[in-house]
């Protein structure tokens, strides 16, 4: 990590003008190669000086190394001036709980300005999930800097997580992301009238190719199925026993499709004993199995294997695998997940019901063998955005038409399993209990009456 001088540089540049430093915030080198895909397109502008600053969010950073120490990010390392260390700057405080009071907020702007030799240079800031800490944090501290948000990930596509400040919001000029969904127009942010712009995938596949170059320590399997893991029980939304299952599906449905050769990608965190019981099932199923404990990105083992088959459950490296490399894919285990997230408005529910209205089920061998897509890009904007105002309607109160156009003709038997009978009725919207009737759920009079009735129905017709 580089550690730039305290002592304040001179302000102006050689012509008199107050110099530039742009801060870009990554937490993941997925993120960094996004930054690095930006730069090299040309999306920001000049600059005297740009810095990275590093955020370490896992769980115990102590113990997880951040991703500027993996050899892969020398080949990202030249697009910056300096390197700097976020956890650093606030220690003892976790990025990821930690934001300023606002009394406070002038001398934390105060002491990173020395910290990282600011002097009174004119910042510019790019980060990642505004919503939330440390972007929310950078952005208070620094409260007269210009901001650009990027994403990698599927959540662009949906409503902005939180309401947020204005003060912040109203700063926000742009918001880039990976085309993984192509004719899919984010939502994020656009309650401030903020413009998505692509990050070209050219770009962004160049700087992928460069750090796979040093991946050396792959090894060289060809055309195998890929299985990969998410760690979803770490969120709370499966529990670990039903995770292990989750993988065994994948393996099971691979094979069943004539696959072989196959590697399953765990989650980093993710607990060893769920490899082993991979291994155990590929035995009985005569499969050949390489469990991948190399910690690179998925886009790696694209460039290096060829996947035969992609296998996720909604993981964004299955529409990368997609969309940016064209590789066959296949999901499996987003109904549970439909059914399991909660609150309704859990950020994951857009990236879920992405990759489930679009992707193909593992289960369904002839969609998987053509690679039919469940929706065009029309049918899914419509679905997003009547997601996204059940999410959010406070933030998005101008999508309601389009809520309510869609839930009036396009809920069926299948596109029922994307909205809760519950919170369609709390909006008024289609499809949900008119308020006249909303008592009966919790009436155990009616409801106990109303099982007899389906019983008796039931009698007569045997």
């Amino acid at each position: 990590m580089t550690t730039p001088s305290t002592s304040l540089r001179a302000a102006t540049g050689a012509d008199g003008t107050r110099r530039t430093t742009q801060i870009f915030c990554a937490s993941t080198l997925y993120g960094a190669a996004t930054l690095a895909a930006a730069i090299d397109s040309d999306l920001f502008g000049p600059a005297d000086r740009r810095l990275l600053l590093v955020s370490n969010n896992s769980a115990a950073p102590e113990l997880s190394p951040a991703f500027d120490t993996s050899p892969g990010f020398t080949q990202l390392r030249d697009r910056f001036d300096d390197v700097l260390s976020w956890n650093e700057a606030i220690s003892p405080f976790h990025p990821s709980g930690w934001g300023p009071r606002p009394d406070d907020q002038p001398l934390w702007e105060r002491h990173l300005r020395l910290l990282w030799d600011l002097g009174d240079d004119r910042v510019e800031l790019a980060v990642e999930s505004i919503q939330v800490n440390p972007a929310l944090a950078l952005c208070q501290i620094f409260d007269g800097a210009p901001v650009d948000v990027y994403a990698d990930g599927l959540m662009s596509y949906g409503p902005t997580r939180f309401k947020i400040d204005p003060l912040v919001g109203t700063r926000i000029r742009r918001a880039l992301h990976l085309d993984l969904v192509p004719g899919l127009k984010p939502l994020l942010l656009t309650e401030f009238a903020v413009e998505p712009k692509v990050v070209p995938t050219e770009a962004f596949l160049k700087v992928l190719a460069q750090l796979t170059a040093i991946c050396d320590e792959l090894p060289v399997i060809h055309e195998p199925a890929l299985l990969l893991g998410q760690y979803l029980s770490a969120l709370g939304i499966l529990t670990p026993e039903e995770e292990e299952d989750l993988h065994v599906r994948m393996l099971k449905g691979a094979v069943s499709l004539g696959h072989r050769r196959v590697v399953f990608k765990p989650h980093p965190s993710a607990p060893a004993r769920w490899s082993q019981a991979l291994e155990k099932e590929a035995e009985n199923l005569g499969a050949d199995l390489m469990v991948l404990d190399t910690p690179v990105l998925a886009e790696a083992v694209y460039q290096r294997m060829q996947p035969a088959l992609v296998v996720g459950c909604f993981s964004t490296a299955l529409l990368t695998a997609s969309a940016l490399y064209g590789l066959p894919v296949a999901r499996t285990g987003t109904g549970i997940l439909l059914e399991r997230l909660t609150p309704y408005e859990n950020s994951n529910r857009v990236p879920v019901t992405i990759v489930d209205a679009l992707l193909p089920d593992l289960a369904d061998h002839a969609a998987v063998a053509e690679q039919r897509r469940g929706m065009d890009a029309e049918g899914l904007t419509e679905l997003i955005r009547a997601v996204g105002y059940a999410m959010q309607s406070k933030i998005y109160p101008n999508l309601r038409p389009a809520a309510e156009q869609y839930l009036g003709t396009r809920l069926d038997q299948y596109t029922w399993r994307y909205f809760k009978r519950r919170r369609l009725t709390s909006l008024a919207l289609p499809g949900g209990v008119p308020s006249q009737l909303a008592f009966i759920p919790r009436n155990a009079t009616v409801r106990r009456m109303a099982r007899h009735a389906r019983s008796l129905r039931r009698a007569v017709g045997r």
